[in-house]
């Protein structure tokens, strides 16, 4: 049975183990120091950032990192799933559907309009999942580095 909560303190090297398997599926490499900066942004009760985490037998096995924001399309606030991941091992057992179901629980009890999400084109495993809530709306992302 999964449990769906929020990321703990202690949840930390679990965390961290995939977030590495995370960075590594997309052929991304962060400076120590931002992916420090993203665990202590998780953990400030203050911060717009937050993780809910998949437990599953006891370990952290996935996590949907979301935020919120306001929108200027809609009079309340949207939420956007920023990055969603399982560990390889626990694939395929429904945690990524969990997950995305605990963010929908979440925005409707908040009053937020929108959950949206962006993924690679070739992630096709995500995307057979992703299809079953909705269709892309084809908008294409542009991304600049400053």
């Amino acid at each position: 049975m999964v449990e769906i909560r929020d990321a703990r303190p202690s949840d930390e090297t679990d965390f961290l183990v995939l977030w590495a398997s995370y960075l590594a599926f997309y052929r991304v490499a962060l400076a120590p120091s931002v992916t420090a900066a993203t665990w202590a942004r998780l953990m400030d009760p203050v911060s717009a950032v937050k993780a809910r985490v998949a437990v599953l037998d006891g370990q952290v096995r996935g996590f949907a990192i979301h935020l919120h924001h306001p929108s200027t399309w809609v009079a309340t606030e949207d939420c956007y799933l920023e990055d969603l991941f399982i560990a390889d091992a626990a694939r395929g057992r429904g945690l990524g559907r969990a997950l995305i179901d605990d963010l929908v629980t979440l925005a409707r009890a908040k009053g937020w309009a929108r959950l949206y999400w962006h993924t690679d084109e070739t992630n096709a495993r995500a995307r057979a999942l992703y299809d079953q809530y909705v269709l892309g709306d084809g908008h294409i992302r542009y991304r600049m580095v400053l």
